[in-house]
């Protein structure tokens, strides 16, 4: 799982910029609609909803804001209808990149993101073109600073985890997706505490690139992550050391 740490400390430092909360929000009151829509309002019987609820949770969404998000996809609120669309294409440097995204306009989200790709010396490509490097995973974060690492690691493959990064912070344990909430559950129970907990998507193999390059992929994700309609960005390149200190100090 090499490299993937740098994704997730650089993923933390721009969540905690305040000045973004309410785009992210909007992002994650979508996904709640989403997800009580596919499966129903109530979160006991709704795994993707319960995930999307802890994750507002994470953010320190209001209440009364899940509450609503819920409403409307219940029919309780006129709020637009969205639809999942997943966007393939290459950034510089030949890096593939997915792009998940949800919307109420298809035609206005295409024509954004292909110009996001463009304006930063990347393209969008066709469907099928990148997703094959790409596999669903489980993913939970653990706080190193509260655990032993090794021991968590241990607790995670005893539970039915795959894998475990026990490099960076968070502690990363890797699922298959229909075992996310079953290793999450007896992490839990063994007195873990779980700092996130995602179903999410991850490059099979990563690729490396120079410095130049690996800040341009890293501004056109940026790009990208800051639309509206963009829930998440997935990538495959390695992130240079001292890239990763540029961005994570940022």
């Amino acid at each position: 799982m090499s490299g993937h740490s740098k994704w997730s400390q650089i993923k933390r430092q721009k969540g905690a910029n305040d000045a973004k909360r309410g785009a992210v929000f909007t992002k994650v009151a979508r996904e709640i609609s989403m997800a009580a829509r596919a499966g129903g309002a109530d979160p006991d019987a709704n795994f993707k909803l319960r995930l999307a609820m802890e994750k507002a949770r994470a953010v320190n969404m209001p209440a009364d804001n899940i509450k609503r998000a819920i409403e409307r996809a219940a029919g309780a609120g006129d709020g637009e209808q969205y639809e999942e669309i997943v966007y393939e294409g290459y950034g510089p440097g030949g890096v593939a990149i997915l792009v998940e995204a949800a919307t109420d306009n298809r035609n206005r989200t295409a024509a954004d993101v292909r110009a996001i790709f463009t304006k930063a010396g990347g393209q969008l490509a066709g469907s099928g073109a990148v997703a094959w490097q790409f596999v669903p995973r489980g993913l939970i974060g653990i706080p190193r600073q509260r655990h032993d690492a090794d021991e968590v690691a241990l607790l995670a493959i005893d539970a039915g985890a795959d894998d475990v990064d026990t490099e960076g912070d968070p502690i990363e344990v890797f699922t298959d997706p229909g075992d996310l909430e079953t290793v999450r559950r007896a992490l839990e129970a063994a007195g873990v505490d779980v700092e996130s907990s995602e179903l999410t998507m991850h490059a099979r193999n990563t690729v490396e690139v120079d410095a130049a390059h690996a800040r341009q992929n890293l501004r056109l994700i940026e790009h990208l992550e800051d639309h509206d309609d963009v829930q998440r960005v997935t990538a495959n390149f390695e992130i240079p050391d001292e890239v990763f200190a540029e961005a994570a100090s940022v």
